[in-house]
């Protein structure tokens, strides 16, 4: 271990390997991976990097786009939020009824429940509503939750991560499209 690393306390070390875990996990379930966050590497050109400014949404569903988001988010110590928001999205995917229980019991043990170890930010009223949704899983037992947390980072996160260095850096080394700059 690096002596660097040896000084800092044992808190540190443990979050910075569960971040290492969680991310990991997270990129291997979803269509994005690490590859795309790397420097150098499929990076985005100018014009899809101005498109994140249009709208959330355009972020969101931009494989770059997306892996730079959560960057930001894992920088500021909330990416619970994009975690939760994607294990939704899974869960709502689910074939099987019969797998639902068990995954519902996950997500909210994990990011609602006392003591959830990634815990989101979300209303007393809102997270009644989940624990009560939870006695009959079906696909839209988050649906409030979700929304309150996706709404959070709309309203929160991505107008901070468009005013932020990380994006910022991005836009500045960006290319232009080939295309739009040839002359016809």
């Amino acid at each position: 271990m690096c002596k660097g690393l040896a000084s800092l306390p044992t808190g540190c070390l443990e979050r910075a390997k569960e971040l290492k875990t969680m991310l990991g996990s997270i990129l291997q379930k979803s269509t994005w991976n690490l590859s795309c966050c790397k420097i150098g590497q499929n990076k985005p050109n100018l014009e899809e990097c101005l498109r994140w400014k249009e709208s959330f949404e355009k972020l969101l569903s931009s494989k770059y786009g997306l892996c730079a988001f959560t960057a930001f988010l894992v920088s500021e110590f909330s990416e619970e939020n994009i975690l939760f928001y994607f294990a939704c999205e899974d869960y709502r995917k689910t074939k099987s009824t019969t797998k639902l229980p068990a995954k519902a019991q996950k997500i909210y043990d994990e990011f609602i429940g006392n003591a959830a170890p990634r815990e989101i930010n979300i209303d007393h009223e809102t997270r009644d509503i989940t624990r009560a949704n939870m006695l009959v899983s079906s696909l839209s037992c988050f649906d409030s939750a979700q929304h309150k947390i996706y709404m959070l980072m709309a309203k929160d996160c991505y107008p901070r991560f468009l005013r932020s260095p990380t994006y910022r850096d991005l836009v500045c080394q960006a290319e232009p499209n080939a295309k739009a700059t040839k002359k016809v």
